[in-house]
């Protein structure tokens, strides 16, 4: 196969399908010609990135996702996608690996906020497992944007993400849609942010399946679906 990506993903394997599915549905396609070539791994037994980043988990993620890496950049893909935000704290381990690109979600998504932005400073709250918001995996990327002044969740609010990331959504399969609009309510009003990075699939997965439009909300997955089609469309 040519012209095509591999798609490192199982992390949650609900949040893949949902990465799949958006990825389709925007594909401007009208015959089975037409949609994207990929290969998508659904490694489900990667161990749970947040527990390892805050110390709860001794096996190590990044070796399951070198394997990863390493057996898949043999087929020679045009890049790689990582649909988990939080495995992105292996990012500049894991581009050591291979010459093969990889794209960067949080900053793809932070990009877009930054294009968004209509005042001199916008506040952006990131939405994120605490993996991802100890490991700083997005306001590393916000340093690169003057016009962008980063936001995290306090404890309070950070515990109702958690909770509808890990709870609800992994271990129930529940799409916890009053919990998700509280959150974002919260995020915008107390908080006095302009924009909302939804930086976890599973916060994509639920924004999907019961879209929130009266706030400034990004979709770090979403936004990865766009620039993937924006890179293939520049090949046409």
């Amino acid at each position: 196969m040519k012209n095509f990506f591999v798609v490192l993903g199982g992390m949650g394997t609900m949040a893949t399908e949902s990465f799949v599915s958006e990825l389709n549905l925007h594909t401007n396609a009208h015959s089975d010609q037409e949609y994207l070539n990929y290969i998508v791994l659904n490694h489900a037994s990667i161990p749970d990135r947040t527990s390892y980043i805050l110390n709860n988990e001794n096996e190590n993620p990044f070796e399951f996702l070198k394997e990863d890496i390493l057996q898949t950049s043999k087929l020679n893909p045009d890049f790689f996608v990582i649909t988990c935000n939080t495995a992105h704290y292996f990012y500049d381990k894991l581009a050591s690996l291979t010459n093969i690109p990889i794209k960067h979600m949080p900053k793809i998504a932070v990009e877009k906020c930054s294009l968004n932005a209509k005042e001199d400073k916008e506040r952006i709250m990131i939405l994120a497992t605490t993996g991802t918001i100890n490991s700083s995996v997005y306001t590393k990327v916000f340093e690169e944007f003057n016009n962008l002044e980063p936001v995290i969740p306090d404890k309070i609010l950070q515990d109702e993400v958690m909770k509808l990331i890990y709870q609800d959504i992994k271990e129930n399969n529940y799409l916890n849609k009053e919990r998700y609009r509280s959150i974002i309510k919260t995020a915008i009003e107390k908080y006095n942010c302009n924009q909302i990075i939804l930086g976890c699939t599973e916060l994509s997965l639920i924004q999907e399946k019961h879209p929130i439009n009266d706030y400034k909300i990004v979709d770090a997955q979403l936004e990865l679906v766009h620039n993937i089609l924006n890179d293939y469309n520049k090949l046409k």
